[in-house]
């Protein structure tokens, strides 16, 4: 089996397995208690809550804690303009947003806010004049992904935020589950960001939003302690402890991981632009993690069932999207239906070994011939 769709999960790693039974056999009360083992328990919590904010270079108070990412962002979101619907009802995003962040701005544009898209350039960068020209004195929200899912394209977020220094009554939020991990993250000019531990080796089944502290929220869940009052719910302890763990890994290894990952895609690409119906997606402003290709004329559901045939297997567009549909990411940057319909989000992690990387090239290859040569 060759496994490329690592921007949808990467395999928990052993040691963040182990952090997490150790935590799990060990502390079994509830860190909300308030004899003995719970303070133990809410101790360990703590000091948790404190290295994730350490190694996020943020304040322990600005981190809640969720189910995962699509929570966070309907938090963020939701939750910021419920708080602030007063200051306006204009909101800022782009194309490029996961369906998690679309699906709450959807409903927010059906309840009378106006959700304006901002143009992306050819090379997958927002446009920051056009972006200058849209902004308003009603403007609530910027909501620009840190790295999008499905073409791997890294946003200036630090330019975009001083931009909107200028701008009082605007917040700027940033969905970074693509980001974490994978690349250098700044916080220091964003006001909400979301982290997904399962994308950086941690465990499914929790999220962070970093909420910072001049920023208010209206709760999506209320009743009940927590370690925050922006998120109630008991706090699974083991989570917090194997996610502060898969982060200090992670960024550990950060620049060795993405060196090795870089020369991964890099080979990658140079075989399959040989092709003369294979079109590159992914600009050179993409982090190595993804790469994003069209095949012309082929659809990219076809294509990805050859490569199961043989136990490859790749995404058409992020997990979280409707299938056979055009891939949205790619149309706004592209503006080819065509290109849109035929993609393929191949995306690689330290883990991935050239003996796999030798076999999918030769196999990709087969691929390619019969269905191209079929379509002849």
């Amino acid at each position: 089996m060759i496994y490329l769709d690592y921007a949808a999960s990467i395999p928990t790693s052993k040691e963040v397995l182990d952090v997490f039974y150790e935590t799990t056999m060990k502390y079994s009360s509830n860190p909300n208690s308030s004899h003995k083992l719970g303070r133990q328990a809410k101790q360990l919590l703590d000091d948790s809550t404190e290295k994730i904010a350490k190694l996020l270079k943020v304040k322990a108070s600005e981190i809640i804690y969720t189910s995962g990412a699509s929570e966070s962002n309907n938090l963020a979101i939701k939750g910021l303009l419920s708080r602030y619907k007063n200051r306006g009802k204009h909101i800022i995003t782009t194309t490029f947003e996961h369906t998690s962040v679309m699906g709450p701005l959807n409903v927010l544009s059906e309840d009378g806010y106006e959700v304006e898209m901002v143009n992306i350039l050819k090379n997958g960068l927002v446009d920051l004049d056009h972006l200058k020209e849209l902004l308003r004195a009603d403007t609530i929200l910027v909501s620009i992904p840190y790295v999008d899912s499905e073409i791997g394209i890294e946003q200036p977020i630090n330019e975009i935020g001083n931009i909107l220094k200028e701008y009082p009554n605007c917040f700027f939020f940033t969905d970074s589950t693509q980001a974490v991990g994978k690349i250098d993250v700044d916080t220091s000019n964003v006001d909400l960001m979301t982290i997904s531990p399962r994308k950086f080796c941690g465990l499914s089944g929790i999220g962070i939003l970093i909420k910072k502290e001049n920023v208010q929220l209206t709760p999506l869940i209320t009743g009940g302690k927590s370690t925050t009052i922006y998120r109630s719910g008991t706090p699974d302890l083991a989570l917090v402890v194997s996610t502060a763990k898969a982060l200090e890994i992670s960024l550990e290894k950060l620049e060795v991981n993405f060196l090795y990952v870089q020369n991964i895609n890099k080979r990658v690409r140079e075989e399959l632009i040989k092709y003369p119906n294979i079109h590159i997606n992914s600009t050179d402003n993409a982090i190595p993690y993804t790469l994003n290709i069209s095949i012309k004329d082929i659809k990219s559901t076809e294509f990805a069932e050859e490569l199961e045939k043989y136990e490859i297997y790749v995404s058409t567009k992020t997990a979280c999207c409707p299938t056979n549909t055009i891939s949205r990411s790619v149309y706004a940057l592209t503006c080819n239906k065509k290109l849109a319909l035929s993609s393929l989000r191949i995306s690689f992690s330290h883990i991935t070994t050239t003996d796999e990387i030798d076999m999918f090239l030769k196999y990709f290859k087969i691929c390619y011939e019969k269905l191209v040569n079929t379509k002849i």
